[in-house]
């Protein structure tokens, strides 16, 4: 499932503004990165299941993960985890208690970035 009405994609920042923005509200991207690619994941338990929502970005100016390189954001999307196969985003129908979250959540990193 796609976001695309939190106007996140093709916002350009810094590297550095991003992670801070992302990690304070407690997305993570341990080694979900290369130096051209990125991506930012909060994962959601419920009742169970395993829901990731993915904000991924990649860079037009450096290299990844330098403060200052200059990255663009892609759509956020929500993916549910199926083990052992991965992460399933077309298809599926998601909880209206977990797309909720997820949106609060985006808006929320939204502002993070317009703050900074």
């Amino acid at each position: 499932m796609k976001f695309e009405h939190i106007e996140l994609a093709d916002k350009e920042l810094k590297f550095e503004t991003l992670r801070y923005a992302a990690e304070s509200i407690g997305f993570i991207h341990a080694g979900q990165w290369d130096y051209q690619r990125v991506t930012f994941d909060y994962k959601i338990v419920n009742q169970g299941d395993v829901y990731y929502l993915r904000v991924p970005a990649y860079a037009v100016k450096g290299d990844i993960p330098k403060d200052d390189t200059i990255v663009k954001l892609m759509t956020p999307m929500l993916g549910k985890h199926y083990y052992p196969h991965g992460v399933e985003y077309e298809g599926e129908t998601f909880p209206q208690p977990i797309i909720d979250k997820c949106n609060k959540k985006l808006e929320l990193l939204l502002k993070n970035i317009e703050t900074n």
